[in-house]
């Protein structure tokens, strides 16, 4: 049971992270983590001679791998219960917020939309946070 507790607040949390990326992107200033997801999904289908060709496809193509990709890594925070769960939160979602900031460009993808200014790098690592912040209220909330 604490197995799809711990998925369902990563559910939460990573659909937390996409809707105030979503409700952001258009911004000035703002990361763009979409396009960042679009370009390693069509990276990825390069081996097997695949590409996406169709805009809306790939939009929703990354956002669901996204979704599922951030709600399996927001589970893993409530391994171990609640007992410390708010600093391992902000320890996963540090770790996944500059991994998203530093991995791009040693990965061979262009790293401008989240890295391309100091204010893209921190809300970039805010936004992960985020979601991690909102995976460990749920898993408190459901675990109460």
């Amino acid at each position: 049971m604490a197995a799809i507790k711990n998925i369902i607040a990563g559910l939460g949390g990573a659909i937390a992270l996409n809707l105030l990326h979503e409700s952001l992107k258009h911004k000035k200033g703002t990361p763009r983590i979409d396009l960042l997801g679009e370009e390693a999904l069509q990276k990825g289908l390069e081996p097997i001679g695949q590409e996406i060709e169709n805009e809306d496809t790939l939009y929703a193509a990354t956002l669901g791998a996204d979704i599922v990709s951030n709600t399996m890594y927001y589970a893993t925070i409530g391994a171990g219960g609640t007992a410390n769960i708010w600093p391992r939160a902000i320890a996963l979602g540090l770790t996944a917020g500059i991994g998203a900031v530093k991995l791009p460009e040693p990965m061979g993808l262009d790293d401008a939309p989240v890295a391309g200014s100091t204010q893209k790098q921190v809300m970039t690592v805010g936004y992960y946070v985020f979601g991690a912040l909102v995976t460990a209220a749920l898993l408190k909330a459901m675990k109460a």
